[in-house]
């Protein structure tokens, strides 16, 4: 391991980041991280406040002779991804992140780094730490469980932030200016059965379908990475009724908002079969290897033996089980016509556990077109209702945050930005679901735009911050800030 990243420049953000990779802040398991900032806080004489929805609002005085600016809000949430690779001892709720300088980059030993949105909520406190920067009221809103659910959008008590600007630090690429996001909607399947007993002269094997890359799974859907579980059913669908397979249990993936790295499940095989399934394991490992070399050189399949399950799925219910998830759609389904590299609608089938009576499956569509997430969902409804399903929901539905050609904040920030670095920044809209939308629908007046620093892989343990974007990224935000407008 190398120095520590505390001390690296602007030491504004990376000492408070440094503070935040100290304490456990995993998506529904944030109190020890709040009372860390509202203590923090405390300790600076920074005016702090949480509302029921355990939103933290931070707030600071304009700077003498900015009185009369418009008042800023810098927001970012404060929950992280927890996903680690399979061999790395963490445990989310207790552990430090152990983070570390990898050359140009900040990442973590194998688990997410928490840079998202960890790096937008250290350059908030930053600004409020600092006596030299030049500003307007500013208040600093960190939200809470933005990453299953944005739950703290959701709550938030309306006539409580007082700014006329939000600037959300939670978009992932440097030079890019995000004005719109898009929305998503949560589908909860299951199938419920009675669990039958294992059939006799059979052995039992766990195969494993590891070293996927996963990844965000709005930001990286179009990349054309393997879907752990999608594999997984794939090779049940082609095998299991050849070889007389029965499927015991099976766990892939286990967040809805990554794209699936592994899968695991128990099968029973007839001893007769035995060598014939492990032929097809191999085969299929290279059918895999062969398809995907390009953007997953790590993925393996293999199966081992292992103790015999105490019963299978019943040979019907595994059927529709396994041709449902087949048939599910799954990665990016159509693409922006005015912004062509960005994708509109997409799914990620991101969840599939159980066993013993009852298989569970979680996904996440998302689109930036609300009639287009609604044909998605119908899709997936038909789907599992033909298979039998004995639950579909769709839960947690949050709109997506439509473009303002009239924003003021964003032309001044263009202008900002050219000033700067010599060019002007990209105007994007993402295909990930940023809080904008919903906090908007709450302050219909706020003007808005989201950017940050570069970070590739959020949501996998591969996520790395760059350093040298975070400098930019600093540098713009207190231009920026010099630049505001006044009432």
């Amino acid at each position: 391991m190398s120095k520590c990243i505390c001390t690296l420049e602007p030491k504004a953000i990376w000492e408070n980041f440094y503070k935040l990779t100290q304490v456990p802040r995993p998506s529904n398991h944030e109190e020890k991280a709040r009372e860390a900032v509202m203590n923090w806080a405390k300790e600076n004489g920074i005016h702090a406040e949480m509302d029921e929805a355990h939103n933290i609002l931070l707030s600071k005085p304009a700077t003498p002779g900015m009185e009369n600016r418009k008042g800023v809000i810098l927001q970012g949430h404060l929950d992280m991804v927890p996903q680690k690779n399979e061999d790395k001892q963490h445990d989310f709720t207790k552990d430090p992140i152990e983070a570390y300088i990898d050359g140009e980059w900040v990442t973590a030993d194998g688990t997410t780094l928490g840079a998202d949105n960890g790096i937008g909520v250290a350059a908030g406190m930053g600004i409020l730490l600092s006596k030299d920067i030049p500003h307007g009221p500013i208040e600093v809103l960190i939200t809470a469980t933005e990453e299953t659910g944005m739950d703290g959008a959701n709550g938030i008590r309306a006539n409580w932030v007082k700014g006329d600007i939000l600037l959300n630090l939670d978009s992932e690429t440097e030079g890019e200016l995000y004005v719109g996001c898009a929305g998503g909607i949560d589908g909860e399947i299951e199938f419920t059965y009675t669990p039958e007993a294992v059939p006799a002269g059979s052995k039992a094997y766990q195969i494993n379908l590891k070293g996927l890359k996963g990844g965000h799974s709005g930001m990286d859907i179009n990349l054309g990475r393997g879907n752990a579980n999608k594999l997984f059913f794939r090779f049940l669908k082609a095998v299991s009724k050849e070889l007389g397979l029965r499927l015991a249990s099976v766990s892939g993936g286990n967040m809805r908002n990554a794209i699936p790295r592994e899968a695991f499940g128990i099968v029973t095989v007839p001893a007769a079969n035995v060598d014939k399934f492990l032929a097809k394991v191999k085969e299929y490992e290279g059918i895999f290897k062969a398809e995907l070399s390009a953007k997953e050189p790590n993925l393996t399949l293999f199966a081992e033996e292992t103790a015999m399950p105490k019963n299978v799925m019943p040979e019907n219910v595994q059927h529709n089980v396994i041709n449902a998830i087949k048939a599910c759609p799954n990665g990016a389904m159509r693409m922006i016509d005015s912004m062509p590299d960005t994708v509109e609608t997409s799914n990620n089938l991101a969840i599939v556990k159980g066993g013993d009576g009852k298989v569970e499956i979680y996904m996440l569509m998302r689109s930036s077109v609300e009639t287009a997430k609604t044909a998605l969902a119908q899709v997936v409804d038909a789907v599992f209702e033909l298979a039998g399903a004995s639950k579909i929901n769709f839960v947690g539905e949050y709109p997506g945050w439509k473009p303002n050609p009239d924003s003021a904040i964003r032309k001044e920030m263009e202008e900002v930005y050219q000033k700067l670095y010599g060019k002007k920044p990209a105007i994007m809209a993402i295909h990930a679901g940023l809080e904008c939308g919903i906090l908007g629908s709450t302050y219909p007046k706020w003007d808005m735009v989201s950017f940050g620093p570069t970070i590739s892989s959020p949501h996998s343990p591969d996520e790395k911050v760059n350093i040298e974007s975070v400098g930019k990224f600093w540098e713009f935000l207190k231009a920026t800030l010099a630049a505001i407008p006044t009432k």
